[in-house]
């Protein structure tokens, strides 16, 4: 027969035993920790909670671009799946692409993709590069 336990008070009683901390840290034996006494460096993290930093960390994208680029909204599914994937990867530096923005911002997919491939970016992240500027070009998967 299984105990049953008050779930919100352990809850609770373990935020303020091992303490809440929303960054990384090492713990008292070194190990790198995050929230709640999770031990990254052994434990890990499931794939469900991978899937839900993934879905949260495209919505702060999502929200960045909404912010700093409206008009993204503008472009058809499949180019505002690339200028999410650059915003997740690049953040902020995703407003140096002047030229390369203002030529989606035109529809002038061809100088966009030309200016992705033509980036410092582009050498750093090799074929992700290639795949979004043909992405960007076609508009099509």
């Amino acid at each position: 027969m299984s105990e049953i336990f008050d779930m919100p008070t352990l809850l609770s009683e373990l935020s303020r035993d091992e303490g809440r901390r929303l960054k990384p840290y090492l713990d008292t034996v070194g190990k790198t920790t995050i929230g709640v006494g999770r031990n990254l460096t052994d434990v890990g993290i499931a794939d469900s909670e991978c899937d839900l930093l993934l879905e949260n960390d495209v919505l702060r994208s999502v929200t960045w671009l909404d912010r700093h680029l409206p008009w993204w909204r503008s472009l058809d599914a499949v180019r505002q799946r690339v200028i999410i994937n650059m915003a997740f990867n690049l953040g902020d530096k995703l407003l140096t692409f002047a030229n390369t923005l203002a030529a989606m911002q035109r529809g002038d997919y061809a100088a966009a993709a030309d200016g992705m491939l033509a980036s410092k970016w582009a050498t750093q992240v090799g074929t992700r590069a290639h795949r979004l500027a043909s992405l960007m070009r076609t508009g099509a998967s």
